[in-house]
């Protein structure tokens, strides 16, 4: 079997899932081709997975700060090359297009009648979530941007529907709690005012993933560059992260078992969803602005207990080897026996 794997490269979310996804396809004996877009191909960072992979366009969202730029996102995507991108785009040589939201491998497999299934947050937003977003409109919208003829939705709760849980690795490295050592990554909003916002709590010790070249300390504020395997080994031996509303990273933190108080992006309406999900299952708090009062009650609880995910990788890539075929609801049933994940439902 051979399958396109289109990935949306706008967030680290969608990279890391395929980077999961990988190695579980290898295993099967199924041969990938990836394919990114909404992201400058010299962004992309730790691609050695993927090998020979492709860049395209595509779409994505522009932000200011931590807000999206809707009339940014508006003139600077362009639908017209989106358009000659899935035309110019020959799957007769795939058996199967999986796609992590992304709109060229998903409009190509739908113009060519080539099997398709999507695998991504974003489907979840198919089924009714206890939050004040999803609705038809937003359906619509997930349905237009990817469409796809088998969706895999991934959540931190079934809802008593077909969603999966999060698609993560393991822990690269053994959860530990260090209870002044906070984990910050808001890659949009302006280091100084985070510094600024965050300093004035001596008590902890804050490692703010920020755009540097080399780390930086300074008395309780440690800068650090972008960098996965940095990154998680920080984020194992924390206590708490502080980040915006991104579903990867969230769920990353559920399972290391790190307290959560997230910012969701103004506008984007994922991340607002998400955010209020996670608050709606005790998962963790959501605030505006660091220079919310909330944030110093925040630092001083504590840290949760780790809740490990299922091998939901190996699972789908079975389930892609022989053809797609079992139904999504004996799928959800078996996965969700294995998932260690034990947030309880607001009521």
């Amino acid at each position: 079997m051979k399958i396109l794997y289109g990935v949306q490269a706008t967030g680290n979310g969608h990279i890391t899932r395929a980077r999961v996804m990988a190695p579980a396809l290898e295993r099967e004996g199924i041969e990938v081709d990836y394919l990114f877009s909404g992201r400058e191909p010299e962004k992309l960072f730790n691609m050695e997975p993927f090998g020979d992979y492709r860049c395209r366009r595509g779409l994505t969202f522009y932000m200011d700060g931590s807000r999206v730029d809707h009339l940014k996102t508006l003139t600077k995507n362009n639908p017209l090359e989106l358009i000659r991108d899935v035309r110019a785009l020959d799957l007769s040589g795939y058996d199967l297009v999986v796609t992590d939201f992304e709109p060229v491998t998903a409009w190509a497999a739908k113009l060519q009648r080539v099997p398709s299934v999507g695998i991504a947050h974003q489907y979840a937003f198919l089924h009714k979530l206890p939050d004040s977003k999803t609705g038809f409109f937003l359906k619509q919208q997930m349905q237009i941007f990817a469409p796809v003829q088998k969706a895999v939705g991934l959540h931190w709760h079934h809802f008593d529907q077909n969603i999966f849980p999060p698609l993560i690795q393991p822990p690269l490295y053994s959860p530990s709690n260090d209870d002044r050592k906070v984990v910050v990554y808001l890659p949009y909003d302006d280091p100084q005012v985070i510094q600024s916002a965050l300093s004035i709590y001596v008590d902890y010790e804050f490692f703010i993933y920020t755009a540097v070249n080399e780390p930086v300390d300074k008395e309780n504020i440690h800068l650090r560059p972008f960098s996965r395997d940095g990154f998680q080994h920080d984020l194992a031996s924390c206590s708490g992260v502080i980040c915006n509303s991104g579903f990867g990273l969230l769920s990353e933190a559920i399972q290391y078992g790190k307290k959560i108080l997230t910012l969701p992006q103004k506008g984007q309406v994922e991340q607002e969803s998400n955010a209020e999900v996670l608050q709606h299952l005790g998962l963790g708090i959501v605030i505006e602005s660091l220079n919310d009062e909330t944030v110093e009650s925040w630092l001083e609880l504590p840290a949760p207990a780790p809740q490990m995910m299922p091998d939901l990788a190996s699972v789908l890539a079975r389930w892609i080897a022989a053809g797609c075929e079992e139904s999504l609801q004996s799928l959800v049933d078996i996965v969700w026996q294995d998932s260690g994940l034990t947030g309880v439902v607001a009521t």
